[in-house]
């Protein structure tokens, strides 16, 4: 069996592979792809609760949460939004509007409070963070 394996990958080279061509562009999604997969959605809402201390737009916290290396909503801001809105639906977040018509997020007391715990507890870190995705 191992000597069939052997000759499965010389063999799909010549045949199967021989054909396909990946370029640079491929190969850049292909690796952007895998490295969004990296990136837990825990963290991405630990994040999120950093950031949201202080008042900003949807827009402001895409861009700050891709300063930190976040990759997993380029070319999906609907993610971001969705996370948003999940957080604001188990008011954790508080959102008002401006006079230009700009939504503005901002973590609540009940937001703060499952920040500190999470950030306090590192070990239940992800655990509270579940609660918090799921609930």
């Amino acid at each position: 069996m191992e000597d069939r394996l052997k000759g499965l990958k010389k063999s799909m080279e010549k045949a199967t592979f021989k054909q396909l061509n990946f370029s640079e562009k491929h190969r850049k999604q292909v690796h952007e792809k895998i490295n969004k997969e990296y990136e837990s959605e825990e963290d991405i809402f630990l994040a999120a609760l950093q950031l949201l201390i202080h008042e900003k737009t949807g827009y402001e916290l895409a861009h700050l949460l891709r300063a930190r290396g976040f990759q997993r909503f380029e070319g999906n801001e609907g993610f971001l939004y969705t996370l948003l809105h999940r957080l604001e639906k188990n008011s954790f977040i508080k959102s008002s509007w401006d006079q230009s018509g700009a939504k503005y997020y901002q973590l609540n007391n009940k937001g703060r409070k499952i920040l500190r715990k999470a950030v306090k507890d590192s070990t239940n870190k992800r655990f509270v963070l579940k609660e918090l995705i799921q609930g």
